[in-house]
């Protein structure tokens, strides 16, 4: 069966999607949507940004925007929005990009990644079953008469079942526990990598679920496990720890 894999805000979290991907171990039938906040935050949005071009050129992923992707793209408008993007995070971003010689910051990131975070990349994803956001959706219109601000920025909180009855899944609000919420009609799994969480992936046809963190440790469950009144997540396997 084609496992369709979500991961949730990898916020420049290298280490954490290198073990993920080792512990997924992706088939060439497997489809991998990541659901954006590749940037900022962590150590390596470079290197993120790198692997996940790669990805896609092998056809098996589905890139949403973030956004914090959007906040990088319009760092190039003026300097006040430069200023307002490194404030959430740029500064780490710019610091992961090898420096050149006599040019400015943003001129150290490369043509290829601003063609994929503007060219690449989606703002959502829909199947028959469910739908992937950012952020959040109004539950009254269907995902192409959304706005961007209400895929990429709403939070979490007022989620609501969605009028085509398909499951969203999300990231965006980060579950500082480290555990996805589960509500049944909408599933959020941005479990704060970049803080001291995990890095989650969620198999969205079996409910499996892979965690991994910054310093190599990895475990699973299964999304049944969360609900409202969660159970904790128990620590399966650690690897290269």
């Amino acid at each position: 069966m084609m496992r369709m894999i979500a991961i949730a805000d990898i916020h420049g979290c290298s280490m954490a999607w290198d073990t993920l991907l080792s512990l997924i171990q992706p088939q060439p039938d497997d489809l991998m949507i990541t659901l954006g906040d590749y940037v900022d935050r962590g150590p390596d949005s470079h290197g993120v940004l790198e692997r996940l071009i790669t990805l896609h050129q092998t056809g098996r992923l589905v890139a949403l925007r973030g956004n914090h992707e959007i906040l990088m793209l319009e760092a190039r408008n003026s300097p006040q929005q430069f200023d307002a993007w490194c404030k959430f995070g740029g500064y780490e971003t710019l610091a992961s990009y090898p420096t050149r010689q006599t040019t400015k910051d943003l001129e150290n990131i490369p043509p290829h990644h601003w063609e994929f975070l503007e060219k690449t990349c989606v703002n959502y994803w829909e199947t028959e079953n469910h739908i992937f956001v950012h952020g959040n959706v109004n539950p009254q219109l269907p995902l192409n008469q959304q706005s961007t601000q209400q895929l990429l920025t709403t939070k979490f909180y007022s989620a609501k079942p969605h009028i085509s009855g398909k499951t969203m899944i999300c990231g965006h609000t980060r579950q500082t526990n480290g555990k996805p919420l589960n509500l049944g009609y909408a599933i959020c799994i941005d479990t704060w990598v970049y803080g001291k969480g995990w890095l989650t992936g969620l198999d969205v046809n079996s409910g499996q679920i892979w965690q991994t963190n910054q310093v190599g440790q990895s475990r699973t469950a299964w999304i049944a496990q969360f609900k409202p009144s969660d159970s904790p997540l128990k620590v399966c396997s650690q690897l290269h720890n």
